[in-house]
Order: C-alpha cells, then structure tokens, then sequence
C-alpha cells in the first residue's frame, strides 16, 4: 500500500527492542511498540455487515463487506499470534431504545437506524437491539476467551464506555482499526482516542465506509491528514510477523 519513502518516522520507539516494529503508513510509517498496541474490531455486526441487516434494511449497499470481514480475521489472527489485546465493539441499545435518547438527543434525529425504525414501525425492537441477531457480531469474527467485548450506544467508542480505563491499565498507547463504518464509528472513535494521546491506526482494506466509495476515500484521507495514519492488513501482518 505505501513505500517507506520519508525520512521521519512518528511514534516514540527507542530501536532497541525485540517488540517495537516500523508499520509503512501514511503519511509516513509509524513506529510501534506491540505490547502497546491493540487491535480495535469496530461493529462488526450483523447490522452493518449483514444481508437483512440494519444498512441493508436501510438502503446501504453492503455488498463488499465480505472481504472487509476476511481481511479483519486475518488482522485479529496477526494480533492473537503477536498477544496484543483485541477489542470487540458492538453498537446498540436496550429494546425500548431508552439509551438512544429521545427528541433530546441529536441521535434520534442523526441515526439512520432510528429513522428507518420510525418509517417502518415494524422493524420497532429488530435493529441494533441487544440480544437480536442484527445486534451480534458476524459468526465469522466471533470473540475468544480473552478478548475484549465493550457494548456502546453511540459512534465513538470512547463515549459513556470503559475503553480508555481498560486500555491505559494495560499500557496501551496505539489503537489500530478495522470495521465498521470508516467514515462514522471508526472515525468518530479514532478522533476521540487523538484527543485521549492515543497513536491511532486504520487498516483500510478491513473497514467498510457508509455510502460510496467516494466517502471511503474522503474519511481515509482526513484521518491520514488530521487524526492518525492509514495502513493495510497486509503490512501490519507482516510487521507484527
């Protein structure tokens, strides 16, 4: 995806450690330390990635989601295999939708989940409810003993969660990205952990954006230029290889 052209590596690696590695991004490579990095899985829900799911139900095309689901498992086994942290989000409410927000909240003018559910008021209590299939993760990228699982209501997952406790408990200071939507969820999160002094990291080829491609691009080129750094699976398999 990206030579190592430039002469200015960011990050904070000292060169002397079997753990610290070079990722190749943009704007220019990135060094990391492993054992303080983790791999951040973003909805990677029925809802989002899904036939019958929320997006498709919604008029999303989902039809690429696939290989973004293929490319996130190879990036969780690379990490499984190097012992970094995984964390799994998953978005939703209660089935009353009572942690949405009512009419006070921007959300309920903004999520296009509640907005279908209120032109199709028999989709009431499917989408994006907890302990409905549209609310679990796809059967591919399925949680295992040890990993992390950190349910949230809103696009960022550092709002009203315990993510930067449980990541600063560990020692974390990068966070690299997959999922689910580049230019909602996985954006609003990794600006939220630039505020926080985290390094943050997207895996372009294992995220999905809502809309066009146009929009992938668009949301991959302001994190690059503004929040963080943009890679590929590939490179960050290598690498922790």
């Amino acid at each position: 995806m990206s030579d190592i052209t430039e002469f200015s590596v960011a990050g904070y690696c000292t060169g002397n450690n079997a753990n610290e590695v070079v990722l190749p991004a943009k704007p220019e490579p990135l060094a990391l330390n492993t054992t303080e990095t983790a791999l951040i899985v973003v909805d990677m829900q029925n809802a989002y990635a899904s036939k019958n799911g929320y997006l498709d139900k919604a008029g999303f095309d989902i039809s690429s989601t696939g290989p973004v689901i293929t490319q996130t498992a190879k990036a969780i086994a690379a990490a499984r295999k190097a012992n970094m942290p995984i964390v799994f989000f998953q978005n939703g409410w209660d089935n009353k939708y009572a942690e949405a927000g009512g009419p006070g909240s921007p959300n309920w003018y903004k999520s296009n989940a509640l907005k279908t559910m209120r032109k199709n008021p028999e989709l009431m209590g499917t989408l994006l409810a907890k302990g409905t299939w549209d609310y679990e993760l796809v059967d591919e990228l399925s949680p295992q003993e040890g990993d992390i699982v950190i349910p949230k209501t809103r696009y960022s997952g550092f709002f009203n969660t315990n993510l930067d406790s449980m990541m600063r408990s560990r020692g974390i200071r990068n966070l690299v990205f997959t999922g689910i939507a580049t230019n909602v969820c996985v954006e609003s999160t990794l600006r939220d952990g630039f505020f926080l002094e985290y390094f943050g990291v997207v895996l372009a080829d294992a995220t999905y954006q809502a809309g066009s491609n146009v929009i992938q691009e668009s949301a991959l080129f302001n994190i690059a230029t503004f929040f963080g750094w943009v890679s590929s699976v590939d490179e960050f398999c290598e690498v922790l290889a």
